[in-house]
């Protein structure tokens, strides 16, 4: 078993690959494009709506599809770097991206969009970011990889945090479809510039690919992430607006078809787990040497980078919720306010190695989740009606740090646990686990944010003696299938509508918006409760250089 290594670990033995700091850049810039189209997405759904002349909810359905491809092929994408090479699987997957992206820029209508950004983009993906992580451990040794994946960890969570600013300028000043065609220009320059930067190790034995393995793997974390996606929609127990086929509604038992869903795909990972064992009995090239979870900091890492991903998305999901419905923000604006964390956390994930150095990369998660939980913590006593600038500020600037300090960390820990042979597959469990927290983290938070508006909606109005008989009854109603996050004066509007008297609208406007500003502070202290739970997954975690305890 290989010596669980921190962010300072000596060079292993070899020849010296410290080979500058442009084929970092390459690796980098492409991190950052895999990760920036989905905020783009995010803060461009009215335009897009718009420009295809299709619904929110079509959109949306893009979006999930999208991580529904990545979660489904990361691990065979990883897989194929061993078959191909981990330079050229990067060439070719960052093309089928790029592919994915111009056709994304000329889609005439939703179907197109669907095979460009959520099907082509998708897969692509799924090749690029393994391939990323390996080439990093290839090209770096020691101090230097640390640094590396602090940078391309910086990159992502930059590209988290400015993708509203970038989308949201671009979309109100041009068009939503310009940043596509910005990726296809940046995406050339990487595949120009790849061959004289990027290493091209030799291939000695290349391995058979395991396709029914591929098949298992892929269903199973297809079925178990599409359900945890749906779950703020569908219900996670009791169904809500339950997906209907026919007319018919498909509630098996009662139940919502969420936790059947994913309770499928564990059952295909079961599966794929009794295939993947039989085949090594067998002699069989596998899919994913199971071996590799049986690493202590490996899997510590891979548990943390879970919770990473699950407390930065929840909180993704939370504050542009409250930036845009509460405080009416555009999304360039909303984007302004989120840049203090996008500094912060880059700032931080080049600190963070060394750091390590002298604290050990333990201590510095463990510090990253307490900022996390104070930054939340914070943010929390800043939402209001009126926004508390300096506050939010500094509230955002601490949990840029934390974000920051644990990027540093995981991405280096998880790579640098797996023997040298295994970096592509160790980079498809990195990857599976960034979707898998990602989709965690906004279906947890959403699912917290609806119930709990929800449920102080309608205790409100029952207490609220301006409200009609009439009108409590039908929000009590409405508030089983969930009710949505809108601004108050559409609320009012739709009272309105609805036949009560202006004083009546204004009474339920003002119970919903007081039940809003409840549900965010509630949403934004699970994110809180998540980050302190999550100090408990950093305990396998290196805690000195040696890669000992």
């Amino acid at each position: 078993m290989p010596a669980a290594v921190g962010a300072a670990t000596p060079p292993r033995a070899g020849p010296a690959r410290n080979a500058g700091w442009m084929p970092i850049v390459v690796l980098a810039s492409a991190q950052f494009v895999m990760v920036l189209d989905s905020s783009v997405m995010n803060v461009s759904i009215s335009q897009i709506v718009a420009d295809l002349d299709t619904s929110i909810q079509g959109v949306q359905a893009a979006i999930t599809f999208y991580t529904l491809v990545m979660a489904s092929l990361m691990m065979l994408g990883a897989k194929l770097g061993d078959v191909l090479g981990r330079s050229r699987c990067f060439a070719i997957g960052l093309a089928i991206y790029g592919l994915g992206s111009l056709t994304t820029a000329i889609s005439p209508n939703l179907t197109v969009l669907l095979i460009g950004w959520s099907t082509i983009e998708g897969i692509g993906a799924a090749m690029v970011i393994p391939a990323i992580m390996a080439l990093v451990v290839a090209t770096y040794d020691g101090a230097r990889r640390a640094t590396a994946f602090g940078i391309v960890g910086g990159a992502a969570g930059a590209a988290i945090a400015t993708g509203p600013l970038i989308g949201g300028w671009v979309t109100t000043e041009f068009s939503w479809r310009y940043v596509f065609v910005g990726e296809v220009v940046v995406v050339a320059a990487i595949l120009l510039s790849r061959r004289r930067v990027l290493p091209n190790l030799p291939i000695s034995h290349p391995p058979h690919l395991d396709l029914v393995g591929a098949a298992l793997a892929g269903g199973g974390l297809g079925l178990a992430v599409f359900g945890i996606l749906k779950s703020s929609t569908w219900g996670w127990v009791e169904p809500l607006a339950a997906p209907e086929i026919g007319g018919h509604e498909i509630t098996p038992l009662g139940f919502s078809i969420v936790p059947f869903l994913i309770l499928a795909g564990i059952g295909l990972l079961m599966a794929f787990a009794v295939w993947e064992e039989r085949r090594e009995r067998d002699g069989a090239d596998t899919l994913l040497d199971r071996s590799l979870i049986r690493i202590p900091p490996l899997r510590a890492g891979l548990i943390a980078l879970t919770m990473q991903q699950l407390t930065l998305l929840g909180t993704f999901f939370v504050l542009p919720v409250y930036l845009q419905v509460v405080l009416g923000l555009d999304a360039f604006e909303t984007g302004k306010r989120l840049f203090p964390m996008s500094v912060t956390m880059f700032i931080a994930a080049l600190a963070g190695p060394r750091l390590a150095a002298g604290f050990a990369p333990r201590r510095v998660a463990q510090a990253g989740f307490l900022a996390l939980v104070a930054a939340a913590v914070l943010l929390l006593d800043t939402i209001d009606v009126e926004l508390d600038g300096t506050a939010f500020a500094v509230g955002l600037a601490i949990f840029g740090v934390g974000a920051g300090l644990l990027i540093s960390q995981l991405g280096n820990i998880i790579m640098s646990s797996s023997p040298e042979a295994k970096t592509n597959e160790a980079g498809g469990l990195q990857g599976t686990a960034q979707n898998l927290g990602a989709s965690l983290g906004t279906a947890l938070i959403g699912s917290i944010l609806i119930a709990t508006l929800s449920s102080g909606f309608v205790a409100r109005v029952a207490e609220n003696p301006r409200v009609p008989e009439r009108a409590r009854q039908e929000i009590t109603q409405r508030a089983q299938a969930g009710i949505p996050v809108v601004p108050v004066a559409d609320v009012e509007a739709a009272a309105r509508d609805g036949g009560v008297t202006p004083a009546q609208a204004q009474a339920i406007a003002d119970d919903y918006g007081d039940a809003e500003l409840d549900a965010l502070r509630r949403a934004l202290g699970a994110v809180a409760a998540l980050a302190l739970l999550a100090l408990w997954t950093t305990r396998r975690l290196p805690l000195r250089m040696d890669g000992k305890r």
